[in-house]
């Protein structure tokens, strides 16, 4: 059970996210997304733009890699998978995250790959999707994004026990509870996502399905906040403010109280359980995070989209150094910058304005500015002489969803990317061979799909790469997740090849429509 954060009451200070309202119909209301006469008449080539029959063909001559390097591929077949880490013996152990988009539900897994090629399951859920994953000592920690019942961190001990670390995080609308990562101190860090593209709750949130089930569910401050009073149209309401439920109006100097669990925001817990500290906040979706050799917290945000009722054109996804209790710029800000920019402005449509009457402060610079949509997920640092670039991000770039993200002239990510966190350059690592960016079943060749994640060997001389598989997007309300098109692959050094393939592989996804 769960209740909504926003009570919507004209005026008042609207109390945070807690536990106890009903659930509506988990069906998602099928409303279709309001679009412009201008965006309708776009042209549209993103990756996402394809269609695939199956079954998945795998295989690491389709990979391209700088020279001395090879690529393996370690597991295929997984079910949505979205992070890897590694048990007390070195093996490689992933969390399928039971969910993407839409209607496709699955039971959560944590699987452990044994030496002789089987899987052992140690662990499921059922209020996925399970964004993340990482151990200390045998014991594993999980994101549970909690798309149902509101987002969770648990532990899972060696033999499978589950124990709930924090829970009624407030993550049941377009973005989860991402994560996490652990400090060297025993700081247990994860992201909360927003519950809005870009602070408004409109006509995409209800075709994401959230709204139906939590109609009352908006984004929440992390400090105090007096709103500019905009209020904004749909097709299915009339005048929604910011940070208001759908439908639910605002007035200029109108407060919204802060609290603690707030949307878009990263906390911390110790590892042991205990009471959440607000890190930092202003982001849009903190999804991946990892700890620099130098002990700094380093997080992935995917930027705006170009649609809802505030649409954003052109935000790029960025790598932060997290700054403790800074503001990081989400709703007014992009990468830094103000969302007013010509850059940001929508072709066709007025500027998005500023929702806030007086920011919380100047946002930081990012480390690093990624293509807009690339969608910059889970990530770490090289430590390894053996392996090379120590003190290098090396972040997957999970690819487009054009056209529901904005429509593209071409595809965007896809592929895994280094990035010099001192100067910002980022290089290409792994990409797929051919004339064009995109996934494998764009361009052909059986290699990168949809990377997500990224983790190096406890050793450091190996980076496994987690590949979420086939998800297409035939229109702008429709993402099509393929289950079983999941790959595990391991990079290393070795070889005079670019790319050294081992034997191809046929990865059978489930009949079409299967739950």
């Amino acid at each position: 059970m769960l209740t909504s954060p926003c009570s919507g009451e004209s005026g008042s200070i609207r109390p945070r996210f807690l536990a106890g309202m009903a659930v509506a119909s988990a069906a998602a209301l099928a409303t279709s997304l309001a679009l412009s006469g201008c965006y309708g008449m776009r042209f549209n080539d993103g990756g996402a733009d394809v269609e695939f029959k199956g079954p998945r063909h795998v295989d690491p001559a389709g990979v391209a890699l700088p020279p001395g390097y090879r690529i393996e591929l370690v597991a295929a077949g997984l079910d949505m998978p979205t992070g890897v880490t590694f048990d007390r013996d070195g093996q490689p152990c992933i969390v399928e995250s039971g969910y993407s988009y839409g209607e496709v539900f699955a039971t959560p897994r944590l699987v452990r790959l044994e030496p002789d090629g089987s899987r052992t399951t140690l662990a499921e859920g059922r209020n996925g999707p399970w964004t993340g994953v990482v151990a200390n000592d045998g014991v594993f920690f999980i994101a549970e994004g909690g798309v149902l019942e509101g987002g969770r961190i648990l532990r899972v001990d060696g033999e499978g026990a589950v124990t709930v670390l924090i829970d009624d995080l407030p993550s049941v609308g377009d973005h989860h509870t991402n994560g996490p990562a652990l400090a060297p101190d025993g700081s247990l860090y994860f992201g909360i996502g927003s519950a809005t593209n870009s602070g408004v709750v409109g006509d995409d949130n209800i075709a994401f399905g959230w709204v139906d089930r939590y109609p009352r569910f908006c984004d929440i401050p992390g400090q105090t906040i007096t709103l500019r009073g905009q209020n904004f149209e749909s097709k299915t309401r009339q005048g929604t403010g910011a940070y208001s439920p759908l439908g639910v109006s605002a007035f200029e100097g109108e407060t919204i109280r802060g609290e603690t669990l707030c949307t878009g925001s990263l906390l911390s817990i110790p590892s042991t359980g205990g009471e959440p500290r607000l890190v930092a906040w202003g982001f849009r979706n903190p999804f991946g995070m990892a700890i620099a050799p130098d002990g700094a917290l380093y997080v992935t945000d995917n930027g705006y989209d170009e649609r809802g009722s505030r649409p954003v054109w052109g935000s790029p996804d960025v790598l932060w150094r997290v700054e403790s209790d800074a503001w990081y710029g989400w709703p007014d800000y992009v990468a830094g910058r103000p969302v007013t920019n010509d850059e940001f402005k929508p072709p066709g449509e007025e500027h998005a304005q500023p929702l806030l009457l007086n920011p919380p402060g100047q946002p930081p610079k990012p480390v690093a500015e990624f293509e807009c949509h690339s969608s910059a997920d889970g990530f770490d640092f090289s430590r390894s002489e053996e392996f090379g670039h120590v003190g290098q991000a090396f972040v997957a770039l999970f690819g487009d969803q054009a056209p529901a993200t904005g429509k593209l002239l071409g595809a965007v990510g896809f592929k895994v990317v280094r990035v010099d966190v001192q100067t910002g350059l980022i290089e290409e690592f792994a990409v797929n061979r051919g004339p064009e960016n995109g996934p494998a079943s764009k361009v052909g060749g059986g290699g990168l799909e949809r990377p997500i994640a990224a983790r190096f060997s406890p050793d450091g001389r190996e980076l496994y790469v987690v590949d979420f598989g086939v998800l297409t997007q035939p229109g702008p309300d429709q993402a099509v997740p393929r289950r079983q098109t999941g790959v595990l692959w391991k990079i290393a050094r070795g070889g005079s090849e670019a790319s050294v393939a081992s034997a191809a592989t046929e990865a059978e996804p489930l009949a079409e429509g299967s739950p």
